[in-house]
């Protein structure tokens, strides 16, 4: 380091330190906000409301981000991590997330309309209020992910991992579990008339005032079909 930036960063030193605690602490923050540099993928600024869509993010790290009301629509990102990255709001409507690592992400009111999520990890996702409809889960991991409220007419979870998933007040209908494991998952309340259950395992759910009307359970272990008599 040359001797005048060394005396520049002397100078700056000994100025923060007279000031008050409070001022100190807010001059910090501006500093820290003047050098912060949003990471940039394929022309993609990885911040809060960027508009992305139809990007080119296979294998993007997106972890830790706050990525809020960011317009990833169409976008593909395929085995991207996305584990603990505010995705608050964001548009995935017909995105490509097979294989994506979303570990602990949060996604409330996100929209993953049509999107594919296949074999994607979402091991504790935050996503209440999550807007799925026609998307695909199709062998994901969902063990302990949050669905509550979740709009998830017509998507698919064929042979996902879902226990321990909250599913309360999520509106499933015509949605495909086939072979999902949904063991001690909270479905209370879920509207699922005329889905397929057909080989998932529901042991230990919680299925209290839950709607299973015309559901196909073939095979489904501890589905309620004795409500159907």
């Amino acid at each position: 380091m040359s001797y005048a930036c060394l005396n520049l960063r002397y100078i700056l030193v000994i100025a923060l330190g007279s000031l008050p605690f409070s001022q100190l602490l807010h001059a910090n923050t501006n500093l820290e906000d003047d050098f912060y540099q949003a990471p940039v993928h394929d022309g993609c600024v990885l911040e809060e409301y960027t508009e992305c869509a139809g990007a080119d993010l296979r294998g993007a790290d997106l972890s830790n981000l706050d990525l809020r009301g960011a317009d990833f629509s169409r976008a593909n990102l395929e085995n991207a991590d996305l584990r603990h990255a505010n995705l608050r709001g964001v548009n995935l409507e017909g995105a490509n997330l097979r294989g994506a690592n979303l570990n602990r992400a949060r996604m409330i009111n996100a929209n993953v309309r049509g999107a594919d999520l296949s074999q994607a990890s979402l091991v504790g996702l935050d996503s209440w209020n999550l807007f799925g409809q026609g998307a695909t889960f199709d062998g994901a991991d969902l063990t302990g992910a949050n669905l509550e409220f979740g709009r998830l007419t017509k998507a698919s979870f064929r042979n996902a991992t879902m226990r321990g998933a909250k599913l309360e007040m999520a509106w499933m209908n015509r949605a495909d579990l086939s072979g999902a494991d949904l063991r001690d998952a909270n479905m209370q309340e879920a509207k699922l008339s005329m889905s397929s259950l057909n080989d998932a395992d529901l042991s230990g759910a919680r299925l209290h005032y839950g709607n299973f009307q015309l559901v196909q359970m073939r095979g489904c272990i501890a589905c309620p079909v004795d409500w159907m008599d």
